[in-house]
C-alpha cells in the first residue's frame, strides 16, 4: 500500500470529493504559521505527493481543532487527513518524533491557547 492509500484509509477521508472552496483554510486559527494551507493538504494527497506533505511546517503546526472539519461543506476533513499523515511520519520514526531534551521547560507565553483545549479534546479519549 504506498503513502497515498495509507493516508486515505487511516483519515477515511475522500480527497476527491473536495471543491477547493477553502473555507477550511479562512477558519484555520494557525493559517497564518503554516506553510501549506489546510486547503492544500488535499491536493498534495490528491496529487499523491505525501512526502512533502510529510515533510511541511504545517504536520506540526496544526492545532488539531478540526475547525476545518467543521466548517468544509463536502466534509473532506482535512485535519484529519494531516492527522493521518502524521501518523505516518510517527511510524516511520518509531514512535519518538521528541525526544525529552526538545520539549521546552515551560509553556511558550505565545502558545495558543486553543492548542491545549484541541489537545485536551483529542487526547482525553
Amino acid at each position: 500500500m504506498n503513502a497515498k492509500e495509507q493516508v486515505q484509509q487511516i483519515s477515511g477521508v475522500n480527497p476527491y470529493k473536495c471543491m477547493k472552496c477553502g473555507k477550511c483554510s479562512a477558519t484555520c486559527p494557525a493559517y497564518e504559521e503554516m506553510d501549506i494551507k489546510p486547503h492544500q493538504f488535499v491536493s498534495y494527497v490528491q496529487s499523491g505527493n505525501i512526502e512533502a506533505l510529510a515533510a511541511c511546517k504545517s504536520m506540526w503546526k496544526c492545532l488539531s481543532c478540526f475547525a476545518c472539519v467543521e466548517r468544509c461543506p463536502r466534509d473532506v476533513q482535512p485535519g484529519r487527513i494531516l492527522d493521518a499523515a502524521r501518523q505516518i511520519v510517527v511510524r516511520q520514526r518509531g514512535g519518538n518524533y521528541l525526544t525529552a531534551e526538545e520539549i521546552p521547560p515551560l509553556v511558550d507565553e505565545d502558545l495558543p491557547q486553543q492548542l491545549l483545549v484541541s489537545a485536551y479534546r483529542r487526547y482525553k479519549r
